[in-house]
């Protein structure tokens, strides 16, 4: 078991409730684990106050100076209005250490998911896109990677290759991933825009409440396309998908300039998130969180499922591109 994982073992409740403490609250003993897995939330209780919701951050994963520019980014957001949750400041930083673990305090809010086959929703999620996205494209990223082929896929097809994909699969795995990452890199060839993004804004990461999307869990963010942002929230065949983009765009025009050229992006971004995620589960297996949370990973039908996953997606790569309807 790596380092990361053995301490994790530790972090039992009293633990937890000890390193709030630590910066100066007072924990009325409530604790509930929350569904997270890359690292791991509670929520806490707080005597005489609203309850917090503590981030222990898995070692290795993020240096100190990518988790503060992360932090720094939720709060130039929030600066400027937008409905970020961002972690609290204590002491001077939101970075804060107890035993040889990180963690940051976030305050809880409350929502819903979002529903996404609602147009009038992503007509919303498209203003607050483009209003992220005019913020996010004013500077860079210094110290957070950027969202490219290499680390998401040419890496992750390496290391499920070698240790993972069962023999009776691993021809095909290897002979599909390399031309599935043969199309991405000629979507990607072109000259790409990179922005900071939130990086993994799907549904879960979005809370919708007060008829309003606020985001929470920017732990992704890095440098990508904007597509990067949008393309999770479309769904449905694609006829269904062309309408919920022109929604999305409508909305994001209203605050900043939509780049049409990256609709050629979406199915690369896909496929770079399937082999990415596959991957990201073959590096957490260890962790004994993922095999009790994930089953399915790693077994026969898994292998079967993902083979013609990536069969899909070489043919989605030649299709022509989404168009706004």
């Amino acid at each position: 078991m790596e380092l990361q994982d053995r301490a994790f073992e530790g972090l039992n409740p009293d633990v937890v409730l000890d390193a709030v403490e630590s910066v100066g609250y007072e924990c009325d003993c409530r604790i509930l684990t929350l569904n997270s897995y890359e690292n791991r939330v509670y929520q806490i209780g707080i005597e005489g106050g609203e309850p917090l919701i503590a981030k222990f951050y898995r070692a290795g994963r993020w240096s100190d100076e990518q988790i503060l520019e992360e932090h720094q980014f939720s709060f130039e957001l929030v600066e400027h209005e937008l409905p970020v949750v961002a972690p609290l400041t204590i002491d001077g930083t939101s970075l804060l250490r107890f035993a040889a673990m990180r963690f940051a305090l976030y305050p809880r809010k409350g929502g819903h998911a979002p529903e996404f086959d609602n147009l009038d929703n992503l007509l919303i999620m498209g203003r607050l896109l483009g209003r992220i996205h005019a913020v996010g494209a004013t500077r860079p990223f210094v110290h957070r990677p950027q969202l490219d082929s290499r680390s998401f896929g040419y890496d992750s097809v390496a290391l499920v290759s070698a240790k993972f994909v069962p023999p009776a699969y691993k021809a095909n795995y290897d002979v599909l991933a390399a031309d599935l990452l043969q199309g991405v890199d000629a979507l990607l060839s072109a000259t790409v825009t990179n922005i900071r993004t939130h990086g993994d804004c799907h549904a879960g990461n979005i809370l919708w409440r007060d008829n309003a999307p606020h985001l929470v869990d920017l732990d992704d963010a890095r440098m990508a396309p904007a597509m990067q942002d949008i393309w999770m929230m479309l769904s449905g065949d694609r006829t269904r998908q062309s309408v919920q983009l022109a929604e999305i765009v409508s909305g994001y025009e209203e605050f900043h300039t939509f780049q049409p050229q990256q609709l050629r992006l979406i199915e690369a971004l896909r496929s770079l998130r399937i082999l990415h995620y596959c991957a990201w589960l073959a590096r957490r297996w260890d962790d004994p969180t993922f095999p009790h949370h994930f089953p399915w990973f790693n077994t026969e039908r898994y292998w079967g499922e993902h083979i013609l996953e990536l069969r899909e997606q070489i043919a989605a790569l030649n299709e022509p591109q989404l168009t706004v309807m």
